[in-house]
């Protein structure tokens, strides 16, 4: 298998393009300009001002919509923030390779604070790898983990002239007591961190919220970067940020998977002394703690909140007798801990009578339950299921008779004996299982289980494969940030306690979308990540949403749903029988094909009318600056009498912009001279490589807006499958209508314009059926495949039947369109007038009568 990528990304692009246009103005960096640093390294350089990058910096934060940067900080720290599973690490080794196209930058420094997310890193640069070799040219390019091993690759880092990328652990050189940071004979006496200081380094910083200690700012000091930018989905300070996609934008733009929550909780138990330690307060009076206890009421039985200190008496806090005996006789913060009078302690979060076993015993199960119903659903779209637990006890799995591994082991033969599970029982419960833990890192049977710690760590396409077995993998700490697997659809948090780990790094490692057997990304799929945890659901959701709301303030939070309010959802009875559905499917249910006749008389005159009208080359700038040195006790110090800057010329070496152009917009080199002849090419001498872009930018958008308006489609002999619908499908009770009208018995909404078209459509009788177009039901476009909203029979005069395709959109402004979605209706429109189907875009249950009126 190999993993397929999608260069064509909006929201990847947009985040490459803001960090490359920040240096926008700067001259590429040909072999003929190289700088030769100390030690015959070569280095990497910039030609702007500060100033100049803080008015690109500006700019890019006005269009993005960020809050504008008053000033950079003397390090030029740089802020990516984009939302865990939406492709982060493609993003920034994407950009490495743009910063080299265009500006001739080669020396990268990837610095990453553990193990598991270099081992991420470096399975990335290994399966993009024929990914950018096509993307770029086959430009040559190094990359390798650093070791102190093989520390004779630091000079090769230094002095080759190719893209070298370096991906090391902050652990590799934060101490003096580090190889990299002594003088070393294989290095003939120098030091490593000279060499790599030496070539000014362009430092990438991935999950940097774990580099903000004293002693980690001084560590990257020394790498002497020439800039530093920062990626994480969770940053503890923002430097300069210059793109943002929050978890909000990616969850609703369908980038992430949506998620459930299965809880798993004791309710009306109050058979057992109950005490759990919430919160260990200090206070100016004293120490203080948050229990929650067992109270009788009126009503009965029920958990309450109280603040206790040293001292106090649970019995008379709580009128409860089966709290005699139990008297605070110590807080200790340090050991978090509460102590009794009758001998028994409680550490924080701890919870004490909560059978956790039994309740593990059961999330166990459910998750075996939830891991088998999604394979079986999921195996027809190739696409192998997996889970991952979250244990907090390694003793609990890797000892002999460790809890979690034996009760998995107990439930797993169980299920698989039931009648829904059948087709499961050829898996042997032993080979199912994988498991990483930290302290695999200094065991001695690491040997014995390198193989399972290679499948979970590096080889994500083999344990994405149907023929590795491999299907529950266990975990603590150890995989967290920086681990994730695009085909993890359930977590459980299995923890004596309830779960502390933040709620953003549990779904994290399963938010991504799936990979078929073909290493193809899907996006149509009708199940979420599951969270199998053993707390209430609202307190899951609540804690989550808080976590957002920290980050990104109140209403950036999507809120998952509750697993146990799935419904099942059903096609009519006697409907997909019925003539009324027939000749109607028959009828939309078309394929068509399209072909494209482009005027190339035409695309030239149209492109030159825009380079002539638009083309605007920003103009080079040189800047002076001048300081005066002050001598001081402290130190030397200087004041800058002089900073100007002005434009200047040069006399650059001009490209080949014949081939050039012809490799940026596919058009054939007869064709790009045609269009350069009416240019105005005195462009060129001012800032070559801003000319190419500005004009291959402006030949490829006509382009694509006359592939549009020459497009035609032609009729194909076929229709499609109505076995294709599914009998049963699943949603939530928040996400359906009741439907009488309709091909199920219920509607599934994605927002509330479609739910109030559907409230006003079971109302109009003259509506015989509507349908909501299912995801396999596409039409080709130049620009990607596009899936309609509605098909609706609407009677006119209570005798002739329309056929109406409808899209719903919030406005009917065509300006509102984002993307390629103009494009696509357009097509749409060609598509039905050749099948002869009336279509339009609607806003409301009101335009859609008035397309009524305008078609009948």
């Amino acid at each position: 298998m190999e993993f397929k990528f999608d260069s064509n990304l909006d929201y990847q692009r947009k985040a490459i393009n803001s960090t490359v246009n920040l240096f926008k103005g700067q001259i590429k960096l040909s072999d003929n300009d190289l700088t030769f640093g100390e030690f015959g390294s070569i280095v990497n350089k910039l030609n702007l001002t500060n100033q100049d990058i803080l008015n690109n910096l500006n700019q890019i934060q006005i269009e993005n919509k960020l809050d504008v940067s008053k000033k950079l900080d003397s390090n030029l720290n740089f802020t990516i923030e984009m939302e865990t599973g939406t492709g982060k690490t493609y993003v920034y080794l994407r950009t490495i390779f743009e910063l080299n196209k265009k500006y001739g930058l080669k020396k990268f420094i990837i610095v990453v604070p553990s193990v598991a997310i270099r081992e991420g890193v470096l399975k990335s640069l290994e399966i993009t790898k024929n990914h950018f070799s096509k993307l770029y040219d086959n430009i040559p390019y190094n990359y390798y983990d650093y070791s102190s091993k093989d520390i004779v690759k630091v000079r090769q880092f230094s002095r080759n002239n190719n893209i070298e990328i370096m991906i090391i652990t902050l652990d590799s050189f934060n101490k003096e007591s580090n190889i990299l940071n002594q003088n070393i004979d294989k290095l003939r006496g120098e030091k490593g961190i000279d060499l790599i200081s030496s070539t000014k380094p362009i430092l990438i910083l991935d999950e940097p919220q774990n580099m903000e200690s004293d002693l980690s700012k001084t560590s990257l000091e020394k790498l002497n970067p020439l800039f530093t930018l920062r990626y994480s989905a969770t940053h503890k300070n923002i430097y300069n940020l210059i793109y943002k996609l929050n978890p909000i934008d990616a969850y609703n733009l369908g980038l992430v998977k949506k998620i459930d929550v299965l809880s798993v909780v004791k309710e009306n138990d109050f058979n057992t002394i109950y005490i759990k330690c919430l919160d260990i307060i200090a206070e100016k009076t004293g120490l203080k703690a948050k229990l929650e206890l067992n109270t009788k009421q009126k009503s009965g039985y029920k958990k309450k909140l109280f603040i206790v200190k040293n001292g106090d008496n649970l019995y008379q806090k709580t009128k409860f007798e089966d709290y005699n005996g139990y008297i605070i006789t110590e807080i200790n913060k340090s050991l978090d801990k509460i102590s009794f009078s009758n001998g028994v302690s409680i550490k924080l979060n701890e919870s004490l009578g909560d059978n956790k076993k039994e309740l593990m015993k059961y999330q166990i199960r459910e998750t075996i339950k939830e891991h088998f119903s999604k394979q079986i659903k999921l195996k027809p779209l190739g696409i192998k299921v997996l889970s991952l637990f979250f244990i907090d006890r390694v003793s609990n799995y890797v000892d002999k008779d460790g809890f979690i591994k034996k009760t998995f082991e107990e439930e797993y033969n169980n299920v698989i004996k039931q009648e829904d599970y059948k087709d499961f029982k050829g898996l042997n419960v032993i080979d199912v299982q994988g498991s990483y833990f930290s302290t695999y890192k200094t065991d001695s049977s690491i040997n014995k289980d390198q193989d399972l710690i290679d499948l979970i760590l590096k080889d994500k396409e083999k344990l994405i494969s149907f023929d590795t077995k491999t299907q529950f993998i266990f975990s603590h700490s150890a995989l967290k940030e920086g681990w994730d697997n695009p085909n993890v659809f359930n977590i459980c948090t299995l923890n004596e306690t309830q779960s502390t780990i933040k709620k953003r790094q549990e779904i994290g490692r399963g938010l991504r979308l799936p990979v078929n057997q073909d290493g193809t990304r899907i996006k149509d799929f009708n199940e979420s990540l599951t969270i199998i945890a053993n707390e209430h659901y609202d307190k899951f959701a609540d804690s989550l949403q808080k976590e957002y709301e920290d980050d990104y303030g109140v209403g950036n939070s999507p809120k998952p749903k509750n697993r146990r309010e799935l419904r099942k959802i059903k096609i009519r009875k006697g409907i997909l029988n019925s003539d009324l559905f027939n000749n109607f499917w028959n009828a939309i249910a078309k394929k068509t094909k399209y072909e494209v006749n482009i005027d190339t008389n035409n695309l030239i005159k149209k492109c030159v009318t825009r380079i002539n009208s638009e083309l605007s080359i920003s103009e080079t700038k040189i800047n002076v600056q001048k300081r005066s040195v002050i001598l001081k006790d402290t130190g030397v110090d200087y004041t800058i009498s002089k900073d100007a800057s002005e434009n200047y010329f040069e006399k650059y070496i001009i490209p080949n912009l014949v081939e050039q152009l012809s490799k940026d917009t596919n058009l054939t080199k007869k064709t790009i001279i045609q269009i350069l002849l009416q240019s105005p090419l005195e462009y060129i001498f001012k800032n070559p490589r801003d000319f190419i872009t500005q004009i291959s930018n402006i030949i490829n958008k006509e382009l694509t807006n006359m592939i549009v308006s020459d497009l035609n489609y032609i009729s194909l002999n076929e229709i499609w499958d109505v076995n294709n619908f599914n009998q049963i499908i699943e949603s939530y009770n928040s996400d359906v209508i009741s439907t009488e009208r309709s091909l199920y018995d219920n509607v599934i909404f994605d927002s509330n314009i479609e739910e109030n078209l559907v409230v006003n459509l079971e109302k109009d009788n003259s509506v015989k059926l509507y349908i909501k177009l299912p995801n396999w039901f596409v039409i080709d476009t130049p620009v990607g495949k596009y899936n309609p909203d509605w098909a609706i029979i609407y009677e006119v005069n209570n005798s002739k039947k329309l056929y109406l395709v409808n899209e719903t959109k919030g406005s009917l402004d065509e300006l509102d369109l984002k993307g390629y979605e103009k494009i696509k209706i357009e097509c749409a429109k060609e598509h039905f007038n050749t099948i002869n189907i009336n279509y339009e875009k609607i806003k409301d249950y009101n335009s859609f009568i008035n397309f009524v009126k305008k078609v009948s």
